[in-house]
């Protein structure tokens, strides 16, 4: 397994790239430059490839693409394991044997979700799916890479379900997702991902009338204490 170059496919299957969209996928770049794998961001506008974003992404080893996997995989089918939710088997360490292209569509992190994944399993790729609960897309692309490349058993990987971020000294606000956990025991996210949620957050209540101050918190998921 050591002398296989395992590649991470995310399928784009949005018209724009929004700020989260793009700190996760620098997040996924980083990554896969450092663990010598091949990210490929695929399925893109044409109009998103000149952006600033992705030629960031491209500086650190990134390939973006305006056409769908099956396009430059076609006589890998076999090999490609697209992350499922829906699928009926759980990726396991094994699976480092039997792929080496690991497909992702969309956003995973969808809350709720919306299964734009199902776009993907309709081309008949073989699924794993990543346990029961959602993930963002740069977490389960993190997860992918510790039972693939460290060989770590879904179930021995450090998680954080649902974790509850401070936005200042009153507020906080509970993220809908499972993470990774760092040695502190604290969710692992992109840099620039708290903050993104703290503008997020204000907006939301510069945006919102207060008609009922307490109905209107629990509506954007912002508690106060």
């Amino acid at each position: 397994m050591a002398d296989t170059e395992y590649t991470f496919v995310v399928e784009h299957l949005d018209p724009e790239l929004g700020p989260w969209s793009a700190l996760e996928y620098d997040t996924i770049a980083k990554e896969s430059q450092q663990s010598a794998c091949q990210f490929i961001l695929s399925s893109l506008p044409q109009s998103l490839l000149e952006t600033q974003t992705l030629n960031k992404l491209a500086g650190l080893g990134a390939q973006a693409r305006t056409d769908s996997i099956e396009t430059y995989f076609p006589s890998k089918k076999e090999r490609v394991c697209l992350l499922d939710p829906a699928a009926k088997q759980e990726l396991a360490p094994a699976d480092a044997e039997h792929f080496d292209v690991f497909l992702f569509g969309g956003i995973l992190g969808d809350d709720p979700p919306r299964d734009r994944t199902s776009e993907l399993r309709k081309k008949g790729f073989n699924g794993r799916r990543l346990g029961p609960v959602q993930m963002t897309t740069d977490t389960a692309v993190r997860v992918t890479r510790k039972v693939v490349l460290e060989q770590i058993p879904l179930d021995k990987i450090p998680y954080v379900d649902f974790p509850e971020l401070k936005l200042d000294e009153h507020e906080s606000t509970q993220m809908p997702f499972r993470y990774v956990a760092d040695e502190s025991g604290q969710p692992i996210m992109p840099t620039g991902m708290i903050d993104l949620i703290k503008a997020d957050a204000d907006k939301a209540f510069d945006d919102l009338e207060f008609v009922d101050e307490v109905e209107g918190l629990s509506n954007i998921g912002v508690t106060t204490s």
